[in-house]
């Protein structure tokens, strides 16, 4: 009996032990923390062309003054990736005060169709600040021929400028009218203050292809001496870090 007894005994204190060890389990469960990160750096990647109509989507811009394409965008995290060539078409000599379109914009889009759309410039802001940046433009001469002369009192005016882009940050402002100075003088374009500007935006002159063919204008006097050649110009585009105002 007293076996029988021990053996009882010893069956409770276990069963006992055990209870206790599960129920000290159960208590001490408890919730853990853990983390996940990602660091970004400014990205000095070129940036493609996007199509002026809709800035989701990639495009090969079509340069009417160049059959080999558009030169490179600039390098590094704040850059300007494409500025529109304008072509005037070719025109008959006359005495006449006359205005002249500037032909809209070809393109080649990511489906390799060809469209059409506004000319436009396109400045990307990758540093990841949000500081500001500020783009002008020079017409670096008067439209000349190979032999120099020089199509006195021609004047080139950008309108129906609006900026464009896929981005969330806060748009940049864009001048809607443009008069270009044949001089040299800088002439402001599009300008992002602190806390605007991050990511890709163009300043489209237009709106679609029809708006596009009407957009920019070559006034040319009457008084001008015109000669049967072929006259052109350069512009610069100049992005810098300094906010706008």
């Amino acid at each position: 009996m007293k076996k029988i007894g021990s053996l009882l005994l010893a069956t409770s204190i276990l069963a006992s032990l055990a209870l206790g060890a599960t129920t000290t389990l159960a208590a001490d469960g408890g919730s853990y923390d853990s983390n996940g990160v990602i660091t970004f750096t400014p990205n000095t990647d070129p940036t493609k062309p996007v199509d002026p109509v809709d800035p989701t989507d990639p495009v090969t811009p079509v340069d009417p003054t160049d059959p080999t394409g558009p030169k490179p965008g600039t390098a590094g995290p704040l850059s300007i990736d494409y500025a529109s060539s304008l072509d005037f078409g070719k025109q008959k000599i006359t005495s006449k005060d006359e205005i002249y379109k500037a032909k809209a914009q070809k393109y080649i889009d990511k489906d390799s169709v060809e469209k059409t759309g506004p000319n436009f410039v396109q400045v990307t802001d990758n540093r990841g600040t949000e500081a500001g940046w500020t783009l002008q433009m020079k017409q670096n001469s008067q439209f000349t021929t190979a032999d120099a002369d020089v199509l006195t009192g021609a004047e080139i005016v950008f309108k129906n400028g609006n900026v464009v882009t896929a981005s969330d940050s806060e748009k940049p402002t864009g001048k809607t009218t443009i008069t270009a100075d044949p001089s040299g003088a800088l002439k402001d374009v599009m300008s992002a203050k602190v806390d605007q500007g991050a990511g890709t935006y163009l300043l489209d002159w237009g709106t679609d292809a029809a708006t596009a063919a009407e957009s920019i204008e070559l006034s040319v006097p009457g008084s001008t001496t015109k000669y049967a050649k072929k006259y052109s110009t350069t512009f610069t585009w100049v992005l810098t870090d300094a906010p706008g105002n």
